[in-house]
């Protein structure tokens, strides 16, 4: 029987090659990472992740998972609200990012546990964390569904998840949007980073990820409750939250 596939950008692969395409992606550009964020947002992802964190209700002594967390920006505001009680672990499945971001933290006085770890499997016990977030890394899933599950299972009852995400922008504007991302944008990554190609994945896999309602029903389907989002930036984002009862 062949292999089941799926979609890496506007490309079929076989499943199997999809984490090994993406990590090629990210160890590209870790180095680059937070620059290109800044180009290509106009510093807008700053506000979209500061908006995450006053969603989290985190507050002293709260444990929170940030999976796919790459250079640290949320790590380091949640380690900053948990105090010296609370634990916030980093984690990603790029190493290249990982390493990036663990520096990053003890640059700026924050020592946090970090992972190297899958989000479909993810090494922790169940009911364990107040929040887990996730931002800009869920459309690089394979299997979002098994990583939404395993969201769930290592909250604990009460706690909420955050899901930063790349979405469906208001249709009017699509084709000037669409105009960026496809034309503009790698050659934004060839410039700065010598790779227009992760760029124009990007801009593929913004397009197969989910729009606001899908992903609203598949956090319902896997136990979520009182789920909802918030379009930022006219849906240019969004972001979903729900909470395991």
């Amino acid at each position: 029987m062949s292999e089941p596939t799926t979609h890496f950008g506007f490309e079929t692969v076989e499943e199997s090659q999809k984490a090994q395409k993406v990590a090629e992606v990210f160890h590209s550009v870790a180095r680059k990472y937070d620059v290109m964020n800044d180009l290509m947002s106009g510093g807008l992802h700053r506000l979209w992740k500061i908006f995450t964190i006053e969603q989290s209700g985190v507050r002293s002594g709260h444990k929170v998972l940030d999976i796919a967390g790459g250079t640290g920006d949320l790590s380091s505001a949640f380690a900053k609200r948990v105090g010296k009680t609370g634990e916030v672990w980093l984690t990603d499945i790029n190493s290249s990012m990982l390493g990036v971001g663990r520096d990053r933290l003890l640059d700026r006085g924050f020592t946090v546990p970090v992972a190297q770890c899958d989000a479909e499997k993810l090494p922790f016990p169940s009911d364990y964390f107040d929040c887990v977030t996730v931002a800009f890394g869920l459309r690089n899933m394979t299997h979002k569904d098994v990583a939404l599950s395993e969201m769930y299972r290592v909250l604990k009852p009460g706690g909420r998840l955050l899901v930063l995400e790349f979405s469906k922008v208001w249709k009017p504007l699509a084709p000037v949007y669409d105009a960026y991302s496809f034309k503009l944008l790698p050659q934004m990554g060839k410039l700065v980073t010598n790779d227009a190609d992760s760029y124009r994945y990007l801009a593929e896999s913004i397009r197969m990820h989910p729009g606001q309602e899908e992903l609203k029903q598949m956090m319902s389907n896997v136990g979520f409750c009182k789920v909802d989002y918030f379009n930022l930036t006219a849906g240019v984002v969004a972001l979903h939250k729900g909470f395991k009862f």
